[in-house]
């Protein structure tokens, strides 16, 4: 962000006034951030991956632009001298950015994939502040210190230049807002766990191509796959075995040669079996997890809420006809929205699922409202055999790690291809199902276990969700009105006093 602001904020005179040089600087960031980060998509659609690309962009063009309200075009350069100046910009600039992060991930077509803050998913003590703040609060720490950067490097400069030098008291309070929420995070890692009990689990990662997937033709065959896959979990006996998201070619209920193949499995088995799946049923179809409990006598069914536009239906369908043909055979119907958060109950412990199916890990208020209503543990099945052997899969982990973190409440993992893998309540990836070679594109079974807490205490960001970032909107709005407010009376002013001009007598 350094380069960024520098180029907002420190330009010339001349070019403060330009608004489409600002929106044009924030823009361009914004297209090669997106085109980096989210390449992965072009394995999937082209024409899909270009226009997300050209639409999300506007949101760091937007940012820019706030950014440059914040300081007036007139202001001299002295006013980066003041440590009050330079703390009033950063943090209303880190609350413009929490901001518009936040709306990405709710507007359509609520992409909040890659804050800022999940760049730090690996450092586990600074991330904690998430169980209060969530992501928003984690990306405005990493704003807020690139912002007070370049604001203390251009301080410096300028002190230099003038030969005096005063206590830059702006830049302390930013390293003191990191190292509290360093020691924050750290006594979260030292507390005591809550009671728990140990749930043994094998997730089965089928690693079925999707092109071998989705072929009406072999689909005996995947089922055979996974039948000779599940036998050796099954002898280890486990108190959980999983399958993938929509890993039966047909629907679970609604297939009998599908039905008596896993029943048949479910009943050799002691535990319980979860596993996702389609489900045609009289009020929607719908992309599901199914568990089966007591030998497959039982079955819970839950249906995915968030669905992914352009992934499980087209918006707009029916009144705009191009854009499913441009689409083509990859979404042929769409999937209906499951209304209901269900929370799926063990038999084999006592224990209550928060189901989440594919992307719905990385969308933190679905999983707050499983944790309100008393999931002890998180459970995903997904598939990102779409993206191939990319970075998306990986990316989509580092996204849910949070869920964890915000939450405090471990998660299992299941994948068809991705990542399979055990998370803990503070966010730490526990178990990873990998190869020789480190690689987690591979079939086989993770077998292991994870500790779930026997009860729940809901985290702050759980009860009020997020409320920081929804504060950093306000606030953000609130600044934009004054500082609008205030170019208006400066053009005003400008306007009704125009300069002098000498004349001569003739």
């Amino acid at each position: 962000m350094v380069p960024l602001v520098w180029a907002l904020w420190f330009c010339p005179p001349a070019e403060r006034h330009d608004w489409r040089r600002t929106a044009g600087l924030g823009y361009t960031s914004g297209f090669v951030f997106f085109a980096m980060s989210a390449h992965w998509l072009t394995t999937l659609t082209w024409p899909g991956y270009i226009l997300l690309l050209f639409y999300f962009a506007l949101y760091l063009a937007a940012w820019a632009l706030f950014a440059r309200a914040l300081v007036p075009s007139n202001a001299a350069e002295e006013s980066w001298l003041g440590s009050l100046h330079n703390l009033r910009v950063c943090i209303l600039g880190s609350a413009g950015w929490v901001a518009l992060e936040w709306l990405r991930g709710v507007i359509f077509p609520a992409f909040g994939w890659n804050g800022l803050g999940i760049a730090l998913h690996e450092n586990i003590a600074l991330i904690q502040i998430a169980d209060i703040t969530g992501v928003g609060g984690v990306s405005f720490l990493v704003a807020m210190t690139n912002l007070m950067l370049a604001a203390t490097v251009k301080r410096l400069l300028l002190e230099i230049k003038r030969g005096a030098r005063r206590a830059h008291y702006d830049f302390a309070v930013t390293i003191a807002l990191v190292a509290l929420t360093w020691t924050y995070g750290v006594r979260k890692l030292f507390t005591p766990e809550p009671p728990s009990e140990s749930l043994s689990f094998a997730a089965v990662q089928a690693n079925i191509p999707q092109n071998v997937r989705n072929s009406p033709e072999r689909e005996i065959e995947v089922l055979e796959n996974l039948k000779n896959q599940t036998l050796p979990a099954i002898a280890m006996e486990p108190d959980l075995i999983l399958w993938p998201e929509s890993c039966t070619p047909s629907p679970l209920l609604g297939n009998q040669f599908t039905w008596d193949l896993v029943k048949g499995l479910a009943q050799q088995h002691t535990g319980d079996f979860l596993l996702g799946t389609t489900h045609w049923g009289t009020d929607g179809d719908y992309n599901s997890i199914a568990l089966l409990t007591k030998r497959a006598k039982e079955v819970q069914l839950h249906h995915k809420i968030h669905l992914v536009p352009f992934g499980e239906y087209v918006p707009l369908r029916e009144e705009f006809p191009l854009l499913a043909k441009i689409v083509g055979d990859l979404i042929p119907s769409d999937f209906d929205p499951g209304k209901d958060f269900t929370l799926l109950e063990l038999n084999s412990k006592s224990v209550k699922l928060g189901p989440l199916v594919c992307f719905e890990d990385t969308v933190a208020d679905l999983a707050r409202r499983f944790s309100l209503l008393g999931a002890q543990c998180f459970v995903v099945v997904t598939n990102d055999g779409w993206f191939l052997q990319s970075a998306g899969s990986l990316q989509h982990l580092n996204n849910a790690v949070f869920r964890c973190v915000e939450n405090k409440i471990p998660m299992i993992r299941a994948a068809n291809t991705g990542v399979t893998c055990a998370i803990d309540r503070l966010g730490i990836v526990r178990e990873v199902l990998r190869d020789p070679s480190g690689s987690t594109f591979l079939q086989g079974i993770l077998f292991s276990k994870i500790n779930i807490p026997t009860s729940t205490n809901p985290t702050f960001f759980t009860r009020y969700g997020e409320v920081f970032s929804i504060s950093c909107l306000a606030v953000s709005l609130l600044a934009l009105a004054i500082s609008l407010n205030r170019i208006r009376k400066n053009k005003k002013s400008s306007c009704s006093n125009p300069p002098e001009t000498k004349t001569s007598a003739p």
